[in-house]
């Protein structure tokens, strides 16, 4: 995933030719029932993010969820 997504967002011209993925990453399936929930909070997620960063709602999900995780792993 993270190689074909490179490769494409590279041909998006020259504002991503620089682009590299971090070292990690976390994929997530969504339902399709959940779609447009999702869409939603994209499109609302620098607004979101001013409340909450990136960090402590991912935090949040996985514990949410009961993903084990490690810190160490988890950030660049």
């Amino acid at each position: 995933m993270k190689t074909s997504s490179s490769k494409w967002i590279k041909t998006k011209g020259a504002p991503f030719v620089g682009f590299h993925w971090q070292a990690g990453y976390g994929a997530f399936s969504v339902s399709q029932s959940e779609a447009e929930t999702v869409v939603t909070y994209i499109k609302n997620q620098a607004r979101h993010h001013q409340k909450m960063t990136f960090q402590e709602e991912y935090r949040r999900f996985l514990e949410r969820h009961q993903v084990a995780y490690d810190e160490r792993y988890v950030w660049d």
